[in-house]
């Protein structure tokens, strides 16, 4: 069944919105064939449900929660719970002052499948997509403080998981000197 002018629409997402949306399925997933599998069924759900769409403006957050669903949905069927214990973490999240050391983009993607999805998502949408902590919010369905602390504690993983010891040592002393 088509939709007249739907096509046309769902070309320009995805002129518009493919690259960024790939790029999130791929760290959310960790494999380039899964990444490709979600980006397309997210098109796809995006063209089934257009007329949802309501403001044009917010197209890119809309194909974000699709994919991210789409996500969701897979990790629930596959029964895939990953847990690692950020319990004892900072609690606020900032943008970095500081370059950040190049790292392995294995690497980092290996640390990222380590997170919980809870704290993962809401990392890749604010660090590799720029997604504000009200979107992150939005999309999560979670109060603004919980993306917060979500970020804050998934960065902390990193770090330690990242980078060398000393320079996380120094990271703290750093921080604990600025009094924070």
């Amino acid at each position: 069944m088509r939709f007249p002018g739907s096509r046309l629409k769902i070309q320009e997402l995805v002129q518009l919105h493919y690259v960024p949306l790939y790029r999130y399925a791929f760290r959310l997933s960790g494999s380039a064939a899964d990444a490709d599998d979600l980006t397309q069924d997210a098109f796809c759900q995006a063209q089934l449900k257009l007329s949802q769409l309501r403001d044009a403006t917010r197209a890119k957050a809309w194909l974000f929660s699709i994919l991210r669903n789409a996500y969701l949905h897979r990790v629930r069927d596959a029964k895939r719970q990953r847990t690692v214990s950020l319990e004892y973490v900072g609690d606020l999240a900032e943008r970095l002052a500081e370059p950040v050391p190049d790292i392995d983009p294995q690497r980092l993607q290996l640390v990222l499948d380590e997170l919980p999805e809870d704290f993962r998502t809401p990392l890749i949408l604010f660090y590799f997509e720029d997604f504000s902590y009200r979107d992150i919010a939005e999309q999560m369905e979670v109060p603004l403080g919980t993306v917060m602390s979500r970020l804050a504690r998934a960065k902390a993983h990193l770090r330690a998981r990242l980078l060398p010891a000393a320079e996380v040592a120094a990271q703290d002393t750093r921080r604990a000197s600025d009094g924070l």
